[in-house]
């Protein structure tokens, strides 16, 4: 996701942590938060509900990205306050698209 969205022209920041998604949030003030939904410790579902249930953080648009791709899943990401949903496999096109939509 972050070399299509380099290419894109996005400036990126990256954690593989889902404890720290906070500490970056308050460190580099992101427009969007493109979050994927299998994680360890915290799933996106999880991070989703409670970044937006944070008054600082709940104005940041959140895409959630998956291989979960039934319409449950889906009801589900926006059931937490999910702004996207993207599924994988995605194609460049798809992505930068849905990125477009929330930042421009």
């Amino acid at each position: 996701m972050q070399a299509v969205l380099d290419r894109g022209g996005y400036a990126c920041v990256a954690t593989h942590d889902p404890m720290r998604i906070e500490q970056m949030i308050d460190v580099e003030r992101p427009s969007l938060i493109l979050m994927d939904v299998v994680m360890p410790q915290r799933n996106g579902f999880q991070a989703c509900r409670e970044l937006k249930e944070h008054a600082e953080y709940s104005r940041i648009p959140v895409v959630l990205v998956s291989s979960k791709n039934t319409e449950s899943d889906k009801f589900w990401a926006k059931q937490q306050g999910a702004d996207g949903y993207v599924t994988k496999p995605f194609t460049s096109e798809e992505l930068l698209g849905t990125v477009q939509r929330f930042v421009g």
